[in-house]
């Protein structure tokens, strides 16, 4: 695709935006032309982000597990941007552990990032996006979340979850004309992915089990991601809703 075939949003949040998909769709959002505001927790990649972004990105510390925190970005994005046509939640975190090593805590925080912090993001959204007539909401769940991993439960289920709940938000907002929909990336260059090989006794030998699961039998760039995400938000997409699009290289059916 070209930036001709996938016109971006004109005014774009994005949660989990200072790295990874979420900065990439970042990018090409405003290399097309649009406005961004980036939520994100980590301050000094937030800096960073939008002094490469430059005028068209705005930079909202913001943890999305905390309801006040997130209503108060996301007024302030719509105040910046002049309205909202477009949500990405990319926000996440992984959880590489089988479930009797998994503690209450790290339980209730994956699925607290991964499940609440979407829903908390749409539902201080969803006024503003009604005020603009319609728009679009794309939630980064998971292949992993369309076929399970092991050792990740609760990142599996948050990620499954997130896209029924999409699916649910879907039929709930139609009417206002505003659509829903997930992206469900496989293996991603990401700093996320990067920490479920990493610290493996053998990274090389871990990152090519990896590859095997891939009917293409690689690892994708975030650009390839942000290309679905874009289109998606996009008016080229204006038909499509409640679906969950995975872009994993062939994982789910291969």
């Amino acid at each position: 695709m070209n930036a001709a075939a996938t016109p971006a949003p004109r005014h774009l949040i994005v949660s989990g935006g200072a790295s990874g998909i979420g900065l990439a769709v970042a990018r090409m959002a405003v290399a097309r032309g649009a406005r961004v505001a980036l939520l994100d927790r980590d301050t000094a990649a937030l800096a960073d982000a939008v002094r490469r972004l430059g005028e068209a990105a705005l930079a909202l510390e913001c943890d999305v597990s905390d309801a006040p925190a997130v209503r108060t970005a996301v007024d302030r994005a719509a105040q910046w941007l002049g309205g909202v046509d477009a949500l990405v939640n990319s926000a996440g975190i992984d959880a590489l552990k089988s479930l009797e090593a998994t503690s209450d805590e790290e339980w209730a925080r994956v699925l607290a990032v991964n499940l609440t912090g979407p829903m908390l993001v749409c539902r201080a959204a969803l006024p503003h996006l009604r005020a603009a007539g319609g728009g679009s909401i794309v939630n980064i769940a998971s292949g992993a979340g369309l076929r399970p991993l092991p050792n990740r439960t609760a990142y599996c289920a948050s990620k499954a979850a997130v896209i029924m709940f999409g699916k649910s938000l879907a039929i709930e907002t139609a009417a206002d004309g505003i659509r829903v929909n997930a992206v469900c990336p496989g293996a991603i260059d990401t700093p996320l992915f990067r920490t479920s090989y990493e610290n493996a006794d053998d990274p090389e030998r871990a990152l090519a089990e990896i590859r095997e699961r891939y009917a293409l039998g690689r690892i994708a760039a975030p650009e390839e991601v942000a290309e679905a995400v874009l289109y998606l938000s996009g008016p080229g997409a204006s038909y499509i809703t409640g679906t969950a699009l995975a872009v994993d290289g062939g994982r789910t059916f291969h």
